[in-house]
C-alpha cells in the first residue's frame, strides 16, 4: 500500500520512529510533516537523532489559535492527499497535526488509521481531548496502547477495527536506551548526579497561560532542596518572560534549552523523581521505573497512577512540595504498556 503518515509534534516524531522502519518493509510510506513544531530544538533534533527519513512534504504550518492552525493544515493536508493518493493516512496521538490529517483524508473517503487510540482525560477543555475524540470517531484502524483504551472505545460505541497492540513508545524506549547511555552527555553538561536531582517540563496551556500557576509551581520548585533541570517549552519561555517569573527563577533551578530526545531519555533515567504536564514524559518516567509528579488533575495515563508511579498534584504549591518529599514509587511495575512490538503489529495489521 501507499500510506500517507501525518507527523507535526516531538511526541509524533518519537512515535513515528519505529512504526516508519517496519512500514517500508511492505509499504511504500510518504511522510508529511505539517510543522506545527518547527525550531531545531522540537523538530529537526528528533528526525536526526530517531534516524526518521526526511518528509517529504513540510509544510511548515507553524503556530497560531487551535482553530487557525487546524484549519491550514487541513488544506496543505487535503492538497498532498489530493496529489499522492494514498491507500490509507495514518495519524497519531492528539495534536492538532493529528485531527487535520483524519478530517482531511475522511473527507476524502480515504481510511484512516489512529496510533495510541483510545485515550481519554474526560476533560474536554483540553485540546487534545477533543482532537482524540474526534480522531477516533473519523477513524477506521484503532491502534491502542492498553485495555484501559480498548474500554473506553467500547464506551463510545467502537469495536470494529479495533486493535489492542500495545504502545510504540515502549518500542522506542527499548531501542534507543541504550544509545542514550553512550551517546548523551547530558547529565556532565547540566552538572547534576544521578538520583541527586529533579526533571520538570511544563508546557500545557492550563499551566503556561495563568500566572498564578506558574507561580506556584516555581516556588514548590524553589523548597525542593535539590536541583531541578528544567528544559524550557519555546512557548513556556514566552510566557514565563512574559509574567517576569524568568528573571525570579529559584536558585536550584537549571534553566535549559529544549532537549533531543537521546538528552532527555538519560536526564530522565537517572532524576530522583519527574514532574511534569505531559502525557507523553509520565509514560516514558513510568517505562524508566522513574516516579512522576504530574501537574494537572486528571491523566489519560491512569494506569501509572493506579500502578502508584504517578501521583497528580495539579498547579497547586503546598501538593507539589509534599509530592516531592514523600511521594515514593509503588513498587514493581506491571507490563501495562505491551511488550515492544506494537510497530511489528501494526505493520502486520495494515500488511492483511
Amino acid at each position: 500500500m501507499k500510506i500517507a503518515s501525518i507527523v507535526g509534534a516531538r511526541p509524533q516524531f518519537i512515535k513515528c520512529a519505529p512504526v516508519s522502519r517496519e512500514l517500508r518493509k511492505d509499504h511504500e510510506e510518504v511522510l508529511v510533516h505539517t510543522g506545527q513544531h518547527y525550531d531545531h530544538g522540537m523538530s529537526e533534533v528528533f528526525f536526526e537523532e530517531l534516524r526518521i527519513p526526511k518528509p517529504d512534504y513540510n509544510l511548515n504550518i507553524g503556530s497560531g489559535t487551535h482553530g487557525h492552525q487546524t484549519g491550514a493544515m487541513l488544506g496543505a493536508i487535503e492538497d498532498v492527499l489530493r496529489k499522492e493518493n494514498p491507500d490509507l493516512v495514518l495519524v497519531y496521538g492528539d495534536t492538532n497535526s493529528t485531527l487535520a490529517g483524519a478530517l482531511a483524508a475522511a473527507k476524502l473517503h480515504i481510511p484512516v488509521a489512529h496510533v495510541e487510540a483510545g485515550l481519554r482525560s474526560n476533560d474536554r477543555r483540553m485540546p487534545e481531548e477533543v482532537n482524540r475524540v474526534l480522531t477516533d470517531h473519523a477513524s477506521d484502524l484503532l491502534f491502542c496502547p492498553t485495555e484501559t483504551a480498548v474500554a473506553n472505545l467500547a464506551a463510545e460505541g467502537i469495536t470494529g477495527g479495533v486493535h489492542l497492540v500495545g504502545d510504540v513508545m515502549l518500542d522506542a524506549m527499548n531501542y534507543n536506551r541504550a544509545l542514550a547511555e553512550e551517546r548523551s552527555r547530558v547529565l556532565e553538561e547540566v552538572g547534576v548526579r544521578p538520583g541527586e536531582y529533579l526533571v520538570i517540563t511544563v508546557h500545557r496551556p492550563s499551566n503556561t497561560d495563568n500566572r498564578e500557576n506558574m507561580a506556584a509551581i516555581l516556588g514548590a520548585l524553589g523548597e525542593a532542596g535539590r536541583p531541578v533541570v528544567f528544559p524550557v517549552h519555546p512557548r513556556t519561555r514566552k510566557y514565563l518572560s512574559e509574567y517576569g517569573l524568568l528573571a525570579e527563577m529559584p536558585e536550584n533551578v537549571r534553566v535549559a534549552e529544549p532537549l533531543g530526545y537521546l538528552d532527555m531519555i538519560r536526564l530522565m533515567a537517572h532524576a530522583e523523581k519527574v514532574l511534569t504536564d505531559s502525557g507523553g514524559i509520565q509514560k516514558e518516567a513510568y517505562m524508566l521505573g522513574v516516579p512522576c509528579i504530574t501537574l494537572r488533575e486528571n491523566t489519560e495515563w491512569v494506569e501509572t497512577v493506579e500502578a502508584g508511579w504517578n501521583v497528580l498534584v495539579g498547579a497547586e504549591r503546598e501538593r507539589i512540595i509534599d509530592a516531592i518529599r514523600h511521594f515514593s514509587s509503588g513498587g514493581r511495575q506491571k507490563s501495562v504498556f505491551g511488550d515492544g512490538s506494537a510497530s511489528v503489529l501494526i505493520r502486520k495489521f495494515l500488511t492483511k
